[in-house]
């Protein structure tokens, strides 16, 4: 089950789900109380998921919209809160950036948690804006993003995955230079426009292990970033266990789960993205999720 947000104008997104050809079902067209948006959707519970799987099943050829004949956005258009995100989740990545900054390995003990501002999530073929007055040091990171869905707090390790409605797509592009001067990891991640995510949410029901995934990054088509989820430090389950901890966790947060090897800053020399570069992100069961660079006159 792969749901998405989607425009046929300028109207405000609405709920689709995807068939096996690839088509848009307009559950909205067919339920008149469908949920309006993503979010409604996600915090209607198992009921709505339910009632989505049978208009999926059921539609009629009116309610199938080519992929040409609508705009995809972000799933979760407007998230209610920051993108929740791990840092250095996977050894590869710790190791290349140490190796770049010239240091000694030290390898986290626990998850790394930042955030990235609402303002910077964009949708799958979104142009992502730079600015070299801002930033000369643009970056990419792939992500396997998870989105909650039943919530609650200090959630036991064993039972994390309960919570999860669905997996998505996440590039949590960074600013490096603004990551260095501010001495934090907040500012040079959340630029507007640095939250790519999409191009669907697929249902939790849907993916039997989210904890062995491959995921690979390319840039104009040269392979950057190329693992697998079961290479993470901490797993799905202990992220979410520990980020609940005290903490309420509610329908529709997303959270970035850490990004593997392959990052253009710890590259010999570094290479950062520019005008025109295209990235796209594929992981396996979930799909690509495509962006192209555009700096800014």
């Amino acid at each position: 089950m792969k749901f998405v947000s989607f425009t046929t104008d300028s109207d405000e997104p609405r709920v689709g789900g995807l068939d096996s050809d690839g088509n848009i079902i307009d559950f909205s067209a067919l339920a008149a109380d469908f949920p309006a948006n993503m979010l409604d959707f996600i915090r209607a519970g198992d009921a709505a998921v339910v009632h989505a799987c049978e208009l999926l099943d059921s539609a009629p050829p009116r309610a199938r919209l080519a992929p040409g004949t609508v705009r995809l956005t972000a799933p979760i258009p407007r998230p209610a809160k920051n993108v929740f995100c791990v840092g250095r989740n996977y050894k590869e990545h710790i190791e290349e950036g140490y190796r770049a900054q010239g240091a000694g390995v030290v390898y986290p003990r626990a998850p790394q948690f930042f955030t990235k501002a609402p303002t910077a999530v964009i949708g799958p073929d979104d142009v992502v804006v730079l600015d070299p007055a801002v930033t000369r040091k643009f970056d990419y990171e792939a992500e396997l993003g998870v989105v909650i869905g039943s919530g609650g707090k200090n959630i036991p390790e064993a039972g994390a995955l309960a919570a999860v409605f669905g997996y998505t797509i996440v590039n949590d592009f960074t600013a490096r230079d603004l990551q260095r001067r501010h001495g934090q990891w907040f500012k040079g991640k959340s630029l507007d426009r640095s939250c790519a995510t999409g191009p669907c949410i697929v249902h939790a029901s849907a993916i039997i292990d989210p904890q062995d995934l491959g995921l690979t990054l390319k840039v104009n088509g040269e392979l950057r970033q190329h693992s697998r989820t079961s290479h993470m430090i901490f797993s799905i389950a202990k992220i979410i266990h520990d980020l609940s901890l005290g903490m309420t966790l509610e329908p529709g947060d997303l959270i970035a789960t850490g990004t593997p090897q392959g990052v253009g800053y710890a590259m010999d020399p570094p290479r950062f993205l520019a005008d025109g570069d295209e990235v796209v992100i594929a992981i396996e069961q979930i799909g690509e999720l495509r962006n192209r660079i555009e700096e800014v006159p």
